[in-house]
């Protein structure tokens, strides 16, 4: 039987999110966001009947439209108009998985009570939750400011019986669906159009899982980089505690101390070595390493107030008589935010691919491209080609998106943040790591072979050993390819416990 998260004013936060996703948690309203819900609606009706006042987008146009006052008997078709007109999105579609994220999010924000809109519209939306309803939705169209417009425009059209839909993977018009699971289209209410529309939350759905995906990946590095630490036969000296304390960041504390739990009983690591410094790219993990995490700490921050707050407009105040037309839909805040994590997860790429290269070097006894008969066999060469590909291509995608802005709607719209662009260059990024952290283990794997019969510490051993369950040791030439892509697998998969995760 499946639980039931009710949404609340409880502070939202990635570890239940990520519950509430593995688990496939029910969504419910709490009585509270109830109350919350109609108060602001009873409110908004009542002020709608005894005030002739304009106020944005209720009974007015929309932007540069701000001073087009709108009848009475043409507020429904006004939101329903802002629904349809500003769905037009482009490019590739959403991961059903983000799409979910902004379906959650949408609805948290949307429960405070200071959105104006119905409890039929929200339990709508939980219904698409629970029923595994997901909108179709395009990664491009979206400026970052104003709300995710577009983007939360195909969010909503299913609301209306337009647009299209995911179910069990699949994709189909609206329509369709909403008739399988007796559902009525909606007929939206003055300011509800505008409360579906405005908000961050395609951003936002893109920084949770990315960050989710982050705090995996940066102890995934550890990990790997742990194991190649072995691979090349280097020093534990530069993890010593003292060697932090002196400059003691967070991240590189944790991280010092995080390598020297995983290579803790090494016969590698205990060997006498004839080398009396490593490369930075074994040495300076922690320094490295310890920055992006600090950073993914920074981030999480705030996103975190992000995804606990109202980012619609106008907001209403029930409690002070105030309906007040202000910015909270701008992205600024996650634009810059998801541009600093962008750059501190390629960092962890870049270094990953230096240990990479130096693995296949032909160093520390370790043979040219590890493989026996080199010149015969390629070995490892060319999936160092990729991995440096690959760490190219991000320095490319880490160019900032919040340093652009284009004007919008005639001047009204004079500064943007461009955080959609940094939201999806983000996923990307963190693909990209994925990728090349899944061919470091690959490569720390094979140099490992070579360490034989020394063994590293029962922790490497055991990450070591299931891994080659999957990917085993290479004796000859093979497709790469085919090796790399069930490397990648055994990261996607890899469980790690909740306090571990989220403890840096």
């Amino acid at each position: 039987m499946r639980e039931t998260h009710y949404i609340s004013r409880d502070i939202l936060d990635l570890p239940q999110i990520q519950e509430i996703l593995e688990e496939n948690k029910l969504l419910a309203l709490s009585d509270e966001a109830k109350v919350n819900i109609d108060k602001a609606r009873t409110y908004l009706d009542k002020k709608m009947d005894a005030s002739q006042e304009p106020f944005y987008g209720i009974n007015t146009g929309f932007g540069s439209l701000c001073n087009v006052k709108i009848s009475r008997e043409h507020l429904v078709q006004l939101q329903e108009n802002l629904v349809i007109s500003h769905a037009c999105g482009t490019g590739d579609k959403v991961s059903p998985k983000i799409v979910k994220l902004m379906l959650l999010l949408k609805i948290q924000s949307l429960s405070y009570g200071n959105s104006g809109i119905t409890q039929e519209v929200v339990l709508r939306l939980i219904d698409f939750f629970n029923e595994g309803v997901l909108p179709v939705v395009y990664e491009q169209g979206s400026l970052g400011a104003s709300g995710d417009l577009a983007p939360l425009a195909h969010l909503s059209l299913p609301l209306l019986g337009k647009g299209e839909v995911y179910v069990d993977g699949e994709i189909y018009p609206a329509t369709e669906i909403l008739q399988q699971k007796g559902w009525e289209p909606l007929n939206l209410r003055s300011k509800e159009g505008l409360a579906l529309l405005n908000g961050t939350q395609f951003m936002s759905a893109h920084a949770v899982f990315s960050l989710i995906e982050a705090y995996k990946l940066s102890y995934l590095a550890d990990a790997i980089g742990a194991v190649s630490v072995d691979g090349f036969d280097c020093n534990l000296s530069p993890f010593d505690p003292l060697v932090h304390y002196v400059r003691p960041h967070r991240g590189q504390v944790k991280t010092a101390e995080r390598m020297l739990e995983f290579l803790e009983g090494s016969e590698i690591a205990e060997k006498v070595k004839e080398s009396v410094q490593d490369p930075y790219s074994f040495r300076c993990i922690p320094q490295v390493h310890g920055a992006s995490k600090d950073t993914i700490r920074f981030v999480h921050q705030t996103v975190k107030t992000e995804i606990n707050s109202v980012t619609d407009n106008p907001n209403i105040f029930v409690e002070e008589d105030k309906i007040i037309s202000g910015g909270n839909f701008h992205g600024q805040p996650l634009a810059l935010a998801m541009d600093y994590l962008a750059i501190a997860l390629a960092e962890l790429a870049n270094i990953s691919e230096r240990r990479i290269y130096q693995l296949v070097s032909g160093l520390r006894d370790l043979p040219m491209f590890l493989v026996d008969d080199p010149g015969l066999n390629n070995g490892f060469m060319i999936p160092q080609y990729t991995a440096a590909s690959i760490v190219s291509q991000n320095k490319q995608l880490c160019t900032p998106a919040s340093v652009d802005s284009i004007v919008s709607s005639n001047g009204q719209e004079d500064h943007v943040s461009m955080g959609a662009n940094a939201a999806t260059k983000l996923v990307r990024v963190v693909e990209n790591l994925k990728s090349i952290l899944a061919i470091e283990l690959f490569n720390a794997s094979q140099a490992l072979y070579y360490r034989e019969p020394l063994k590293s510490s029962d922790f490497i051993m055991q990450l070591v050993n299931s891994f080659r369950e999957e990917v085993p040791v290479v004796k000859q030439d093979k497709v790469m390819a085919e090796e790399i892509a069930k490397a990648k697998l055994y990261l996607t998969q890899f469980g790690i416990d909740q306090e571990i995760l989220f403890n840096m």
